[in-house]
């Protein structure tokens, strides 16, 4: 029998169907000196919202159902992206979290993707399955520039693997691509708050998260507010797991974005109290608007959160 595809073979077979199709995606293949192939979704080529579901499948390697389907912000139509997956704690916390910050020289970017669990090298691998051995590695990039030579001799380094077996996609979040890829981390986000909060995520079954899609950014720091905004503000998460009720009731009102002191103001504006930095606002605040648990083991049900339209409003249209 033959052994199962690693969560990098899996990534690799989508990045491989996006290059066959870049036209009709719009995004660019390149390759570098070294032999790396490179998917341009967005720094130079003009992208789309297919090469965003592109991305954010390739960061869930495949794991995940990714789908646009339609909504309202505050009563303005609008469309939701839309995770579903059975396998949650791999496809999202092994894979789509952004936890590899990409640094060389004057280049910097946010790294997810299966290629992080190929490195395993993040505390995250200590406490959550999904380290591998793979023969090849595919990587997101959400950055503003396409990544050098430099970029492809450090990540070859880290892999412990030559260049030409290294797949990066990139985007930046002020594009229709990255815009997309980004607010498809709901679920990604409450699973990442519950591992913060000590909830065992051994027992998260499956789920499924939604978030409304913004209007695309002119400039990167709006991009940050907005697409943060989606998520804290419209991101609707429901949850499938095996727990004890009396634990789910406790850690519940902890887990919505609403459990900070911060809530309620749009994320450009928190950004701006707290000088641009992240590590000064209020990590409770890092969390999907509502979430739900349903919990196989009782067959109870418990809600916790709530959405802000106007956030979303004044943040996407500039009006409450």
């Amino acid at each position: 029998m033959a052994a199962p595809l690693t969560l990098n073979e899996r990534a690799m077979r989508l990045a491989d169907h996006m290059a066959a199709n870049a036209a009709a995606l719009r995004i660019d293949v390149l390759t570098t000196a070294a032999g790396a192939r490179i998917l341009d979704c967005g720094v130079r080529a003009e992208g789309g919202l297919n090469a965003g579901l592109g991305l954010a499948r390739v960061c869930l390697a495949g794991q995940a159902e990714v789908g646009l389907v339609p909504g309202d912000c505050g009563g303005v139509p609008c469309l939701l992206v839309q995770v579903i997956t059975d396998n949650p704690v791999i496809a999202c916390m092994a894979s789509q979290y952004a936890g590899w910050q990409v640094q060389v020289g004057k280049f910097f970017a946010m790294g997810s993707g299966p290629m992080r669990a190929a490195y395993g090298k993040e505390e995250l691998f200590d406490h959550l399955p999904g380290r591998e051995t793979a023969p090849v590695a595919v990587g997101v990039l959400e950055t503003r520039r396409l990544p050098d030579d430099a970029v492809i001799a450090h990540l070859a380094e880290k892999l412990q693997l030559p260049a030409n077996k290294i797949t990066l996609l990139a985007a930046p979040t002020f594009s229709m691509a990255g815009n997309l890829q980004v607010v498809a981390r709901s679920l990604e986000t409450a699973l990442h708050k519950l591992h913060e909060l000590r909830f065992d995520l051994g027992q998260v079954v499956s789920g499924c998260g939604t978030a409304p899609v913004p209007p695309v950014a002119g400039d990167w720091l709006s991009a940050i507010g907005r697409t943060n905004d989606a998520i804290l503000y419209g991101g609707r998460v429901v949850l499938w797991v095996r727990a004890d009720d009396g634990q789910i009731a406790e850690i519940g009102p902890n887990v919505p974005s609403s459990a900070s002191a911060d809530h309620g103001e749009p994320f450009a504006e928190i950004f701006a109290r707290y000088e641009q930095d992240f590590y000064k606002i209020d990590p409770q605040l890092f969390s999907p608007a509502e979430i739900v648990f349903h919990n196989l083991k009782t067959g109870r049900a418990h809600a916790f959160g709530r959405s802000a339209p106007e956030v979303l409003r004044k943040s996407f249209f500039g009006a409450v």
